[in-house]
């Protein structure tokens, strides 16, 4: 049977988290960067325990007031300082609690911008090798994100999107861009299902192309996320695919 990790980026500040906790296999907790707080993380931790749920630090710039949506907001040795500072905050609250991190996965502007960027995936890589647990790097395949957890040897966890428009050249479609996040819960699901099956997607010039996946994100930050989460678990589950964190494997 085929298997696929689900997950989510929780922990800053929506309505959602608790119904999506009981859906997701893998959770990505906001770590104080550009939100999140001691109470959140340990709220969130908490009730990912007790759903069986994988914890993974989500750090991001720490932009509070753009929520960390702002490119290039911080980088070098300040963006090392703050990220090693986000992780851990999240890794001794997940000890406090009797679990550990099982991945980190950059938030936001951070992650769109490491994706091209050597010297920011360097970073990242960085913090993660340095994290307590031995976590795992989560990112998109085939870019700098996973050559720079080949060069720090980390496991790395190949990561697409269901509700996310994709380009031609693999890449997401800007968010600014009309279109980019899928609104219509069948397309969700269809494209779920082509991920973890077939593993591709088709973009949005129409052509189908191929695309790495080991975990499926949804994202928590909107309207009917708990739904839409239990829609695309309902249909993977469905065509075989048994939903299961990477790091039970």
């Amino acid at each position: 049977m085929a298997a696929i990790d689900l997950n989510s980026d929780l922990g800053e500040g929506d309505a959602y988290d608790e119904e999506l906790l009981a859906i997701v296999s893998s959770c990505n907790v906001a770590c104080g960067g550009h939100a999140g707080d001691e109470a959140s993380m340990a709220r969130t931790v908490l009730v990912a325990i007790e759903n069986g749920v994988s914890v993974g630090a989500h750090p991001g710039y720490p932009d509070r007031e753009g929520f960390g949506r702002v490119s290039r907001f911080l980088t070098g040795d300040a963006l090392y300082q703050s990220l090693t500072a986000q992780v851990a905050a999240l890794a001794d609250i997940a000890a406090q609690l009797g679990t550990r991190l099982t991945h980190v996965k950059p938030h936001g502007a951070l992650y769109n911008d490491a994706v091209s960027d050597s010297e920011l995936s360097d970073i990242i890589a960085r913090v993660t090798a340095e994290a307590p647990g031995s976590p795992a790097f989560m990112g998109m395949a085939n870019t700098e994100l996973q050559k720079a957890a080949e060069r720090h040897g980390l496991d790395f966890i190949a990561e697409a999107f269901v509700d996310r428009a994709y380009e031609p050249d693999g890449t997401l479609v800007s968010r600014r861009e009309p279109g980019a996040v899928h609104s219509e819960l069948s397309v969700a699901t269809t494209q779920a299902v082509g991920l973890a099956t077939r593993g591709q997607v088709t973009s949005r010039d129409g052509s189908v192309i191929p695309v790495e996946a080991d975990t499926l994100c949804i994202h928590g930050d909107t309207p009917g996320a708990a739904e839409a989460a239990r829609a695309v678990r309902d249909v993977l589950e469905s065509h075989g695919v048994k939903i299961r964190a990477h790091s039970v494997r």
